[in-house]
Formats: C-alpha cells, structure tokens, sequence
C-alpha cells in the first residue's frame, strides 16, 4: 500500500473514532436528561383551594398546620384541602408560634375589612387564629422575619433584629443586619443571612457565623432542634446547629415550621411538604 493510501486509511479511522466517542458522548450528556434529586423526595399533598401568598407555617395544638397568607389564616387538613380561620383577611407577612400549640403571632398589613393602622405590629392571638389582639408597634413595623418560644420574640423588618423578652410587650434593638429567615431553639436565635447562618446567645443583640452549616435560604426551630432547605432545596436538620443531616429534597419552598427534631412541614401555595 502506497504512504498516500495508509495515511488516508489513518485519517478516516480517526475520524470514525471521533465520530463514535461524540455520539456517546452527546447521549450521555444530553441537556434534557432528567435531574436525579441528590436525596429522596418526601410526602406532598396538592392544596385545594391554593393558598394566596404563602408568608408563615405554624403547628396548632390539634396538629394542624395552619398558614399565613395575603388574606388571612388558612388551615390545611391532611388531604389538602385549605378553609379559612376566623375572620381576618390581614396580610399576615410574618407568623410564628409556639409548636404544638394555639399560641400564634402575626405581623402584616391590614386587610379590606380591618380598621387597624398600617403595618399591623405585633398582634397575637391564643385561640389558633380565631380572634386576634394587637399586642404591640402597632403603626411602627411590618416583621417579615418572626419566631417565638412562648416568651421571647424576634423579628426583623429585613435590615434590624427586635427582641422582646416578655411576649411581645416592651422591645430591645438586636443586631443591625440583614436577615432573610429566623429561627429560635432552646440555644438561642438562628438568623440565614447575607454571610450564611449565624447564631446569638445574647438575646439577639450579637451574631457569629456557624461555618459548617449548609447554604441555607429559610429556616426553623423547635426545642433543640433546627430544620433548614438549602439553594438547591434539599432539607437539612441538627441539634443546635451541630452535626448537619440531610433529610430529603423538597425543592423551592415558601415557608418551613418545625414540631421537633423528627418532624417538619414545608410549603408553597400549591404544595405541603411532610418531612418526617
């Protein structure tokens, strides 16, 4: 065979070659191959009616879990299925309360049919939401950010921590910081911020950074137990931010509410998420 004919044979085997590893490689790597969820999803039920607005989760004492939204509180029963509590159609942008049971915290914008000045402050209700009392700043501050343990509270308008250590009545300035989701444990006050989770033993009035906890986006506590999601929606939870597991994939949620360290509640206005 002349060199003209081998190297000719040389390059169309090359080519072949190239030819066969793109094709394998193109069906491998194809762009609209399916994701694997890095963990196991969890039990959802679909919300029927959809909720408006998702904003807060909170455990009552029956164990219903009961939702803030834009227009009041809705309570979801195991099927899914949503109904309204009580009256109110306030636009409940930060809810909190003590797990397990009917002790519930609020803070908003007044609805249609209320009277009450603009933002709601801190208003609280002991029957699970049927009746509401305003509490306190009413007029003065709108939470986004909310949790309780039945005696201190926190929140944050986003940018500046309030702590009360009375329910709610008389207030303390906490840290000035940006604050995306907050928690409380029997260790103290969780806050996802700019810089990652951080924790405060001193009432809130200081933070410091727990660097070996997940990049979380919302958070939430019970006794010594705290539940995260993280970026990518996975669900994580530890004993006073120690030993991080991961639990299941819930994907993007809206809100999260923890009963204690074996059982979480995550949700959207479509979907309730049981991480148990």
């Amino acid at each position: 065979m002349s060199h003209h004919r081998i190297a000719r044979a040389a390059a169309l085997t090359f080519t072949a070659v190239v030819l066969i590893v793109s094709g394998c490689s193109s069906a491998s790597d194809h762009a609209s191959a399916p994701k694997v969820p890095p963990v196991p999803a969890v039990k959802v039920v679909e919300l029927n009616p959809e909720l408006d607005h998702l904003h807060g989760l909170h455990i009552g004492a029956a164990g219903t879990i009961v939702a803030g939204t834009h227009s009041g509180l809705f309570a979801i029963d195991p099927s899914g299925v949503t109904s309204r509590v009580g009256g109110s159609d306030d636009d409940f942008m930060g809810l909190t309360g003590v797990p397990g049971s009917d002790l519930v915290f609020a803070s908003g914008h007044p609805g249609e049919s209320s009277s009450t000045p603009n933002p709601l402050g801190l208003r609280h209700s002991a029957d699970g939401g049927q009746t509401w009392v305003d509490k306190s700043l009413v007029g003065d501050v709108d939470f986004h950010a909310l949790v309780t343990d039945g005696v201190v509270v926190a929140g944050s308008d986003g940018t500046t921590i309030l702590v009360s250590a009375d329910a709610g009545t008389t207030w303390a300035s906490g840290a000035a910081m940006r604050v995306a989701s907050l928690a409380i444990t029997e260790s103290g006050v969780w806050a996802v911020t700019d810089d990652g989770l951080q924790h405060s033993t001193d009432g809130a009035r200081s933070f410091s950074v727990e660097p070996d906890a997940p990049s979380l986006v919302i958070l939430a506590g019970a006794g010594d137990a705290l539940w995260g999601i993280d970026v990518e929606g996975n669900a994580w939870r530890s004993r006073e931010g120690q030993d991080w597991q991961v639990h299941s994939y819930v994907g993007s949620v809206e809100a999260l509410t923890a009963a204690n360290y074996d059982t979480a509640y995550a949700a959207t206005t479509r979907s309730l998420y049981t991480l148990d």
